[in-house]
């Protein structure tokens, strides 16, 4: 069985998100021309046998990675095999795999077409849709980046099952935010499942990303270049990001649940959230085996979001929950911030 969500681009034509089984006709979804395929070492140790029918470039592991520099090797890389226009970049692999090799694609030669496999739960409902690529500068995440949607984006759940299981929760704190943005009955998925179910129900678990892609891909339709709608998807993420900064202890998706929680907090000292309400979100994200504190002194994190992309001067926009499945953003200072959570 697949499921097949299109998001329209501006650029014209559609990104196509397909879910299910598809890595058995992986071909079917490439064009005829030279493909080279992007990944790291990690990702190449588990299915090298698929990426080995491409010409490849091995990327390094991890968030320190994510850099202008290895954009720069990947430069290098694609002139050594003198790829040219007609050439399609596959980015295979997690979150950082697909920001990197979307970012190198669009910018090489003014642009190569691409598409993504993506390997890890993370990649498959938030990293690789939606046409967010980019790249860190310093201590700013995605500061260098480009909005420009692949051509298609594989998710075969069949992947997830070489995740460790703390990336397996990592990766559903992103399927948790999309349900609490738009979606009650995703959000139900999760007061009434364990992880265990979602690990072993291969039906239950494309519901759920499924769903979650449709959240993000709807938002992305609406408002493709971040103009004001899409903010909406930054739930939890100004507070993770300021996590991020802080500490390495934690995993993406880890920090987004904290954000998360944070977010709901935050929302009912500002009276748009009803207390029960914000305990049901803490109740899910422990459900999942996911943080509910950073432990960082929030004077360090306040440190952490003036530093933030997203910041206007001195205040940043936050996404409030006014109800599960109905959320609102709002511009707050930064020194309104640090009273409200004194």
């Amino acid at each position: 069985m697949k499921e097949i969500i299109e998001v329209p681009r501006s650029s014209g034509g559609m990104s196509q998100v397909v879910i299910g089984d598809v890595m058995e006709e992986l071909e079917r979804w490439l064009p005829a021309r030279r493909v080279i395929v992007i990944t790291d070492a990690n990702v190449h140790r588990h299915y090298g046998a698929i990426i080995d029918r491409f010409e490849k470039i091995i990327i390094g592991m991890g968030e320190t990675n994510k850099t202008l520099l290895t954009i720069d090797k990947i430069y290098h890389e694609l002139i050594e095999l003198q790829a040219d226009r007609e050439c399609f970049i596959l980015g295979f692999g997690g979150g950082i795999v697909t920001d990197v090799a979307g970012f190198a694609a669009s910018t090489y030669m003014r642009g190569l077409q691409f598409g993504f496999v993506a390997t890890t739960l993370l990649a498959q409902v938030d990293a690789s849709v939606g046409g967010k690529n980019g790249v860190n500068v310093e201590r700013f995440k995605n500061l260098a980046g480009v909005f420009n949607q692949p051509d298609f984006v594989l998710c075969d759940p069949v992947l997830l099952k070489t995740l460790p299981e703390r990336e397996f929760y990592a990766g559903m704190a992103e399927v948790l935010k999309a349900g609490v943005i738009a979606d009650l009955d995703l959000f139900g998925l999760f007061e009434r499942h364990t992880p265990a179910d979602f690990q072993q129900d291969s039906a239950l678990l494309a519901q759920a990303i499924t769903a979650a892609v449709r959240v993000k891909a709807a938002i992305v339709e609406a408002d493709e270049h971040e103009h004001g709608m899409r903010r909406l998807l930054n739930l939890g993420h100004t507070f993770a990001h300021a996590i991020e900064k802080s500490s390495s202890d934690f995993l993406h998706g880890e920090a987004v649940a904290i954000g998360l929680a944070m977010a709901a907090d935050l929302s009912v000292t500002l009276g748009v959230l009803a207390p029960q309400t914000a305990s049901r979100i803490r109740q899910a994200i422990a459900r999942m085996n996911l943080p509910l504190e950073s432990g960082i002194e929030f004077k360090r994190l306040l440190k952490a979001l003036k530093l933030d992309k997203k910041r206007d001067a001195d205040a940043v926009h936050f996404v409030l929950i006014e109800d599960i499945g109905a959320c609102i953003v709002r511009k707050i200072p930064l020194d309104e911030l640090d009273a409200v959570f004194q």
